[in-house]
């Protein structure tokens, strides 16, 4: 089913044409990426697809019932109530009708209306009614869907009574993607959703959104995120799109398949032009060959001429040198710990961390655990409260700070490269600054003006220029189009010196790293391999761990030493807890399939002429319903406690 069709879709800023002949179609269970350029008009056409942007010229055609769930970049969750009314807000709808239910369940139970058996008649089909439309409407478990969303979005240590303006922006921005996955709309249109995620985090939306009911259109940057979740992909590209099946990895080499071939086309047809029209020259003034050249004049100017084929190739181009060698020792970090002042805890603690020259390292580990932090004690910009640092000889640290604090806003482009190397004349610095895309005007532009993607790429040229042996880079794929990521990486891979970093760019981790060190609160653990090697033996740890578990249980010996009894002991008592919750879960699971059972019974009863003029057996039986239905809500709720 068409949930939505574009046809011909033009839109201008003033006189800018931002986008034109835009043709796209949205099906159910469709997962689309829209991808292109910064600047391409990604998010524009994203905003009115959702209706918060009008168009100039062309149409959209949707269903009056499809329902569309927006959800803009960096768009954070504004509320004074907590986390878990605001997501209960989802949700009024039912609570209103379960309150509609109850108050009939009331008056179904009042002595007066028994009396009158059409209108009691007419209640009791309005309840059936009611109660099936809850029920398929979910009202027996939101609550339930509410705490899998905020557990997956890494809510899960969170006190959900918390105030949402207590909040910080990144934890905003989860939430208000967390409400918008709980409305489940028909179309889910998501600009930059992977922004401010954890790779964990990142993975529980990559499989909520591959089985989510509906069609999902996505804005993303990240490739690893793109090609587990999509199968179209829209390019917008020259103010039009085009559309292609399959992931991002499959787009891109579509994409250099067909550019190969219709450059070939047009390669050849401009030869047969050339041909002919040297023929035409030669030959139109020779009585005895005018009437060919004429004719193949002819044939000229009916010929259905190819435009060459665009080829969106301005990309930046650089590479990162190091002035001098450092050596081999570049960095030891040992019982290394770090908390603000005043906190009674460390943020992390026994900390080591050993790196050698040519080391390329990705440091990962949940939000909250303090890389960042990590990496600005190491670059002195912090002081860590405990441990040793030792940096080697010969060491130059640059580094990439992803809030790029190290740009002055009142400064232009060229003056915020220019005044920190001031011996170089203007020439060479505005060639570097035309490496990384800023030319002409551009380079006068003031820095405040900039957008994230373009401060990115000054704070890469800043570094370039820096010529460090030893990098420290704190997120440096955030703002940079997808392009851009490519050149980033191909400079990386070939950079001589040193490498320290943190992304949540899977893709790009498995291009550059070497090493993987997964950093937690109390602890660093070193992975010698890129990230799919990591997750894989993670999995490994994780299912050897089940099993080595299950088999020390299973042989636990008797006489063992205290200690270990103990902990056997508490391991048998877990155990016993465990089994003890399925068998309460079987058991309520049973009940409540019981009393479906006796409540429908009861509703088919009141149904009968014969019973419902039986004033007595119709209350009677009206008011075993009420009793039910209390006793069904309990154990649900028990049910969902037990669950979590």
């Amino acid at each position: 089913m068409i949930l939505m069709q574009l046809n011909q879709l033009e839109k201008r800023f003033g006189a800018e044409l931002i986008l034109s002949n835009i043709k796209l179609e949205v099906q159910t269970n469709d997962r689309i990426a829209i991808v292109g350029r910064n600047g391409a008009g990604k998010s524009t056409l994203l905003k009115i697809m959702a209706g918060e942007m009008s168009y100039d010229s062309g149409e959209i055609f949707k269903p009056k019932d499809t329902s569309i769930g927006y959800l803009a970049q960096n768009t954070g969750l504004q509320s004074d109530e907590s986390i878990w009314n605001e997501m209960e807000k989802v949700f009024d709808h039912l609570k209103g009708l379960e309150k509609e239910i109850r108050s009939m369940e009331t008056k179904m139970a009042d002595p007066d209306l028994l009396e009158d058996p059409t209108r009691y008649q007419q209640l009791l089909n309005e309840y059936d009614r009611k109660q099936e439309s809850f029920k398929t409407a979910g009202g027996y478990q939101y609550e339930a869907d509410i705490k899998a969303v905020l557990n997956g979005l890494n809510f899960h240590d969170f006190d959900w009574s918390t105030p949402i303006n207590s909040l910080s922006g990144g934890q905003k921005t989860r939430l208000a993607l967390g409400k918008l996955l709980l409305t489940k709309p028909d179309v889910l249109i998501l600009d930059e959703p992977t922004n401010h995620l954890d790779i964990d985090t990142l993975s529980w939306l990559e499989n909520y959104l591959s089985g989510y009911d509906g069609a999902v259109v996505i804005v993303s940057h990240d490739r690893y995120f793109l090609d587990k979740i999509v199968d179209t992909v829209y390019e917008i590209a020259f103010q039009s799109s085009k559309r292609y099946t399959g992931n991002y990895t499959d787009y891109l080499k579509r994409k250099e398949a067909d550019f190969e071939v219709e450059m070939k086309h047009y390669e050849k047809q401009q030869k047969e032009i050339e041909k002919m029209e040297d023929f035409i020259a030669k030959n139109i003034v020779r009585a005895t060959t005018s009437k060919r050249a004429q004719s193949r004049r002819k044939q000229l100017e009916k010929m259905d001429k190819l435009d060459k084929p665009k080829d969106d190739d301005k990309s930046a181009s650089f590479s990162f040198q190091v002035a001098k060698k450092s050596g081999n020792d570049v960095l030891r970090l040992q019982d290394y710990g770090f908390r603000y002042p005043n906190a009674s805890d460390y943020l992390f603690d026994n900390l080591r961390l050993d790196i050698n020259r040519a080391d390329s390292i990705a440091l990962v580990g949940p939000n909250g655990v303090g890389k960042t932090t990590l990496l600005k004690t190491i670059t002195d910009d912090l002081e860590a409260s405990k441990g040793t640092k030792m940096i080697g000889t010969n060491v130059q640290i640059g580094y990439y700070d992803q809030e790029q604090t190290n740009l002055n806003s009142k400064k232009t482009v060229l003056n915020e490269l220019w005044d920190d190397y001031p011996m170089k004349n203007e020439k060479d610095i505005r060639t570097v600054l035309g490496n990384f895309l800023f030319s002409g005007e551009d380079v006068l532009k003031p820095v405040s003006a900039l957008s994230g993607g373009e401060k990115a790429r000054l704070s890469l040229a800043k570094l370039m220029m820096q010529q460090a042996n030893f990098l420290i880079l704190d997120e440096p794929t955030n703002h940079l189009d997808l392009d851009s990521k490519e050149v980033l990486e191909a400079a990386l891979v070939n950079y001589p010196g040193t490498l320290l970093f943190v992304s949540h760019d899977r893709y790009f981790i498995n291009k550059i790293a070497t090493q993987i060190v997964e950093m937690l609160p109390g602890e660093t653990r070193k992975f010698l391999g890129d990230y799919d090697y990591y997750a894989s033996k993670k999995q490994e740890e994780y299912e050897l761990q089940q099993i080595e578990e299950a088999e020390r249980l299973a042989n636990e010996p008797a006489s063992s030493e205290p200690t270990t009894k103990n902990s056997f002991e508490q391991d048998k008592e877990a155990k016993r807890e465990e089994r003890k919750r399925n068998r309460r879960i079987a058991e309520i699971e049973a009940r409540i399939e019981e009393l479906e059972s006796q409540i429908e019974e009861n509703d088919e009863l009141l149904c009968d002429p014969e019973i419902y003029q039986d004033h007595e057996r119709s209350l009677e039986l009206t008011e075993s319903n009420e009793q039910l239905n209390k006793e069904l809500e309990a154990l649900m709720e028990e049910w969902e406690s037990l669950h979590e």
